[in-house]
């Protein structure tokens, strides 16, 4: 304690000089909010600034509850943060629920300690739920401050998505946690890392652990070698006490996040499904447990929890039939499958030769590009070649942390091959990551 009031004390100090905004800022206009706190001087609270954006659907009357998409550690990742609240794949999640939409931005400098915001008892809970107030303020929906959470943190987002978990069981609808866990034992090798305590209640709480297979599964040695050991000893011991816990290992990655989204959104959408109360600020549901699926520790097939024949105690629980069929597709090749199309475009408009659109990205795919097409030819496409190193190219792009990149792709085409005053006929296609093409 003495050696983290210390290094808090310097980081204060060499905070001072920070300039704000940390970096360039996505505009933060309706549907999107934004607060910013500076740094605090004062015991137990965040040492270092940070900045909250969270996004409403248009048109909600009733908040229902926030999904929280946490960046991880290291002045890159908390940077990417900036553009979490954007990524159309996530806010077709939390449209669905009538949900918020919410990505924090902690200004760590560079090499600077993350535990001094990625453990939640360092003042980023307090913080956090201070957001909330302010952002129902600002937004009109004061219920932000009191609806649950679902919790999406990559490393030491993940390792702050699990703490608020166990520190706040009856606010938490469910928990991905990428390549990070709390510590439960103290470990000689990270002296500054406070373990936590797992009680009965947040044993209820839907998490999973998503290490890549190159974070120490497969390959033993490196930076991120440490990480599947710690995930899991977690694993072992909230299972073995009747957790409703499991593990997808990407098997494709090491530490960068992958195709993990396509998992991960479903895993959310069938635990939000399950939870939420029908009225905006009851108090969560149970998770149902009779339609649970059973599936040896870093094995590949998935059973009934009634023909499961191992050790129960000791394997990956998944809360049903659909969610283990893509999760047997996603611990194999990350490929999960999707047989439905995406949304049509909608409110097509042109001035000269210049086209704007709208669209809501497939909920189990995402947005790959728009094709453009004239007089029933395709004329162009946007993105003209989607990129993405980590995974399945995206119309958005995607950063380390799994949030888009700047400046935020639009949604807009010059036709410059239109012939002068000629009509023509325009129609928009949205093609989603499995390739399946919009009405």
């Amino acid at each position: 304690m003495r050696l983290l009031s210390l290094l808090a004390f310097f980081l204060v100090t060499q905070l001072a000089a920070q300039q704000a905004p940390y970096d360039v800022f996505p505009p933060a206009e309706p549907p999107y909010y934004r607060v910013r706190y500076e740094a605090s001087t004062r015991p137990g609270e965040l040492v270092y600034p940070v900045n909250y954006t969270v996004w409403i659907p248009p048109g909600v009357g009733q908040v229902r509850g926030v999904i929280v998409h946490q960046h991880g550690c290291g002045e890159g990742s908390c940077k990417s943060g900036l553009t979490g609240a954007f990524d159309l794949h996530w806010q077709a999640l939390a449209k669905k629920h009538d949900c918020a939409l919410l990505a924090p931005s902690y200004e760590q400098p560079d090499k600077a300690e993350c535990q001094m915001w990625c453990d939640p008892r360092n003042g980023s809970s307090s913080a956090f739920q201070k957001c909330l107030a302010d952002l129902g303020a600002q937004s009109g929906h004061p219920e932000l401050s009191n609806v649950p959470w679902a919790l999406w943190g990559h490393s030491g987002g993940g390792h702050w998505a699990g703490g608020m978990a166990l520190l706040h069981p009856e606010r938490v609808a469910a928990a991905w946690l990428r390549s990070g866990v709390p510590l439960l034992t103290e470990n000689p090798q990270r002296a500054t890392i406070k373990t936590h305590t797992v009680s009965a209640a947040a044993l209820g709480v839907p998490l999973m652990c998503n290490p890549g297979t190159k974070e120490g599964v497969t390959v033993k040695e490196g930076r991120f070698a440490g990480v599947w050991p710690s995930n899991e000893a977690f694993f072992k011991e909230v299972r073995s006490r009747g957790g409703l816990i499991g593990v997808a290992v990407d098997p494709l990655t090491a530490h960068e996040c992958g195709n993990q989204r396509y998992m991960a959104i479903a895993w959310l959408d069938a635990c939000l499904g399950a939870r939420l109360p029908g009225k905006s600020g009851d108090p969560l549901k149970p998770m149902p447990t009779e339609g649970a699926w059973l599936a040896e520790l870093l094995g590949s097939e998935a059973v009934p929890a009634a023909k499961f024949s191992g050790d129960s105690k000791l394997a990956v629980w998944l809360p049903n039939e659909q969610v283990a069929k893509k999760w047997m597709q996603y611990v194999k090749d990350t490929a999960v499958v999707d047989a439905t199309p995406p949304p049509a475009p909608r409110n097509l408009r042109i001035e000269s030769n210049v086209l704007t659109w709208e669209a809501e990205a497939d909920l189990e795919s995402g947005t790959a590009q728009f094709l453009i097409e004239r007089d029933g030819e395709v004329v162009g496409a946007v993105p003209e070649n989607a990129k993405n190193p980590f995974g399945r190219p995206l119309f958005q792009g995607l950063q380390y942390s799994d949030t888009p990149v700047q400046p935020l792709a639009r949604m807009t085409f010059t036709d410059a091959k239109a012939v002068p005053g000629k009509k023509h006929r325009y129609r928009v296609i949205q093609v989603n990551t499995a390739g399946l093409k919009s009405e």
